[in-house]
């Protein structure tokens, strides 16, 4: 299978902003409200200085994946209405009347650093929009979705905006519950979604045994975590099983596989790796980036 490297930039966000990155750490702005986040991977000096200091909060970390909190300077909203423009077509799908061309969505300061969305992977929502939208008005075809790991269902609501069926699976209720709210905000109440809690890898295993096939995965594991009965999820060990239950699972031409992985040392290209042995049989390629 052809694999290739691309620098992956998402240029459709007005709601959010990367301001400024160095030091181990990255100003955002997320709606009206600027914080500041760890990265570990911003090695090099910060370049603006007094909007650092105009943070309406700023996370402490303990050093750990997603303990620490957060120190606020300024009130902050509960939650907050957010905004992402989809990059459809300019020919819409006509049996999609009615359904938004954006995603509407709440944001909120988590226990954990993070605020209801990962906003560098609205590149992946556009990609996959275009090739169900496109599958849709040219073939007439039912696109079937699974999103493992959907946390706060943009993916989800994305895909089904542009016409798929769509199976959000995560292991928070909480999650799946603030999913539900970003569907209703979105105005994609009556969007075929089938909404999920349970444990990604037990979940698609007994897909596999039922014969469940499905056009499109989007898969974006945590490094570490657990499912509703406790189940332990490590990426490096889970990763390869979960992968193979998947390949079960796709249909014979299936559409597309995307898999993001957060907070881990491994590089895009070893993902690659372990997506070129998941898909070997299929026709297509690999992209990474």
């Amino acid at each position: 299978m052809e694999k290739s490297f691309t620098l992956l930039e998402v240029a459709g966000w007005k709601d959010y902003a990367l301001l400024d990155s160095g030091d181990g750490l990255k100003l955002e702005r997320f709606g009206k409200y600027v914080f500041v986040r760890p990265e570990s991977q911003a090695m090099w000096k910060r370049a603006l200085t007094s909007e650092w200091k105009n943070a309406d909060a700023v996370f402490i970390s303990t050093g750990e994946e997603s303990g620490g909190h957060w120190d606020v300077k300024r009130k902050i909203e509960e939650r907050w209405e957010m905004r992402y423009d989809l990059d459809f077509p300019l020919t819409p799908n006509p049996s999609l009347t009615g359904r938004g061309r954006f995603l509407r969505f709440w944001a909120m300061t988590t226990p954990g650093r993070h605020l209801g969305v990962f906003p560098e992977v609205a590149s992946h929502w556009d990609w996959f929009v275009n090739l169900i939208n496109r599958e849709a008005r040219e073939e007439r075809k039912e696109v079937n979705v699974l999103n493992l790991f959907g946390y706060t269902g943009l993916a989800t609501l994305a895909a089904a905006s542009a016409g798929a069926k769509v199976t959000h699976v995560d292991a928070s209720k909480k999650s799946v519950s603030w999913a539900r709210e970003n569907q209703a905000l979105s105005g994609l109440s009556d969007a075929p979604i089938r909404w999920i809690v349970d444990d990604a890898l037990k979940f698609v295993q007994r897909e596999a045994r039922r014969g469940v096939k499905y056009d499109g995965i989007i898969l974006d594991p945590p490094k570490f975590g657990r499912g509703p009965k406790g189940e332990v999820w490590e990426v490096y060990k889970s990763l390869p099983t979960l992968l193979e239950a998947c390949r079960e699972c796709l249909s014979d031409n299936p559409l597309f596989v995307v898999t993001t992985i957060y907070a881990v040392r491994a590089s895009a290209i070893h993902v690659a790796q372990a997506m070129d042995d998941m898909m070997k049989g299929f026709i297509g390629k690999v992209e990474s980036g």
